[in-house]
């Protein structure tokens, strides 16, 4: 798993750090029981504050994505169901609201976006089958 910070994104390190874990988890790149690097390795790999990467594994933590066991280190938990298909609601509603927008710079209506995405549904229904 690589990551990748940016100080001039305006996300805080240890939020980048902790949405590109959850990341890798719902992609699959992170499996169940996977170990983390340890927070003194990522800091250093990241040349961040070791109170940064404890600050994103004690959320992920908090948030039941993967468990810390003393001693031994940051493991991925199982994954979550419920979970997944919220992160994934989150992002077809962020999708939408940029396709609104476009739609609404250009004047164009909500049923032509909505026949453009039944149009869309259809195709990608036919080309699974």
């Amino acid at each position: 798993m690589r990551i990748a910070i940016s100080n001039r994104s305006g996300v805080a390190i240890y939020e980048q750090i902790k949405e590109q874990v959850k990341a890798a988890i719902f992609s699959g790149e992170l499996k169940e029981d996977d170990i983390l690097p340890s927070v003194r390795q990522l800091a250093r790999d990241l040349k961040v504050s070791v109170i940064t990467t404890t600050r994103a594994y004690s959320d992920l933590d908090a948030e039941g994505f993967v468990v810390t066991v003393q001693g031994r280190g940051c493991f991925v938990l199982p994954r979550n169901k419920e979970l997944a298909k919220e992160n994934a609601l989150h992002k077809i509603e962020e999708g939408l609201s940029a396709a609104i927008a476009a739609a609404k710079a250009e004047g164009i209506g909500k049923e032509e976006v909505t026949e453009r995405l039944d149009l869309l549904w259809r195709v990608e229904d036919d080309e699974s089958h």
